[in-house]
């Protein structure tokens, strides 16, 4: 597809239409690419060990999601099943000790953060890319940096206030008035900015991947048409486009999600103790940490099931979410038509 086309895209297809897009890609992505990133994090959580019957974090590629592992309670998530081999060592596993309704443990309050994410995030990114071609013109090629890093910083600054909540809530039932004390309680203690606990290694993760991913991205679909002697790509042309673009990103950003990863099971360590003091170790110290007990390597630990992970969720997200802005501008043209 052309800039040019690519513009009247947007133009024709409503923000309600590209959210329906996405939060359809969001769903079907979740569903498909869990059960990779559950076992790329147990694999992180073995090489910088976890305390026994505390917590564990996994992403499905839009979400984190930190489960709880009360040992001996009624909610046991998470049951560390011995060492791990390998990736396919990690998946046999995982089945044999936990069966394999485990692989998808926690999806449904992942999608509760993942779907307003993504429907925030490429909307968002759709109508930055529109107003920034119309205004820069249609051949600017950092327009998806730009477009990318503005809509990566604003989903993951209006989600991470509710992850706290999310966090919560999965500890033991709460009701609202509960959870409402605890919000406030938290409020009144450590201020609002208490909230946004762990923004910046996400961002500091996100945003880069999302800047790399959308040039990418649009590179590799304008490249691939030219070579296919298409004007619009295909469905295999944005599922290629996708899964190269995220894997290229994956990499680059994968000692983030490492950090990540420890920066969040260690607080909620420190909370689920209540420990006085709480734990404030910056990116860079816990890099250093990581470095300094397993090596270099050990920044990019559960590589090869980031990426089994991220190429197809990359893959699967931007086709299903182009394929829905397809359908429904062919649904606008049939009305204008008629």
């Amino acid at each position: 597809m052309d800039p040019e086309t690519r513009g009247q895209e947007i133009i024709k297809v409503t923000p309600l239409q590209q959210m329906l897009a996405s939060c359809t890609g969001a769903i079907l992505t979740s569903l498909i690419v869990t059960p990779l990133d559950v076992v790329k994090i147990r694999l992180q959580a073995q090489n910088n060990p976890l305390p026994k019957g505390k917590c564990f974090v996994y992403s499905n590629g839009l979400m984190d999601h930190l489960c709880v592992c009360e040992e001996g309670g009624n909610k046991l998530w998470y049951k560390k099943p011995g060492n791990f081999q390998g990736t396919l060592d990690a998946f046999f596993k995982i089945i044999r000790n936990e069966g394999i309704k485990s692989l998808w443990s926690g999806l449904p309050p992942t999608l509760v953060m993942a779907v307003p994410a993504t429907v925030i995030y490429f909307t968002c990114y759709d109508q930055l890319s529109a107003l920034l071609r119309s205004k820069l013109g249609e051949n600017e090629t950092y327009i998806p940096i730009v477009a990318g890093v503005v809509a990566r910083f604003g989903a993951v600054t209006v989600i991470s206030p509710l992850e706290l909540i999310r966090t919560k809530m999965q500890s033991k039932k709460f009701s609202y008035m509960e959870l409402h004390r605890f919000v406030s309680k938290k409020v009144s203690e450590d201020g609002w900015i208490s909230l946004w606990r762990g923004w910046a290694p996400t961002v500091l993760r996100d945003v880069p991947f999302s800047a790399m991913y959308w040039y990418n991205y649009e590179i590799l679909k304008k490249w691939l048409c030219e070579k296919s002697g298409l004007y619009e790509p295909t469905f295999m042309i944005n599922f290629t486009s996708g899964a190269l673009s995220g894997s290229f990103a994956a990499v680059a950003t994968l000692p983030f999600d490492v950090v990540k990863t420890q920066k969040q099971t260690q607080l909620w360590t420190y909370e689920s103790h209540k420990f006085s003091m709480p734990l404030h170790m910056s990116t860079w110290v816990i890099m250093k940490n990581i470095v300094a007990k397993n090596g270099f390597s050990g920044l990019f630990s559960g590589l090869i099931p980031r990426l089994i992970k991220i190429a197809p969720a990359c893959a699967i997200m931007i086709s299903t979410y182009e394929f829905g802005k397809a359908f429904f501008q062919k649904q606008n043209v049939r009305r204008q038509q008629y």
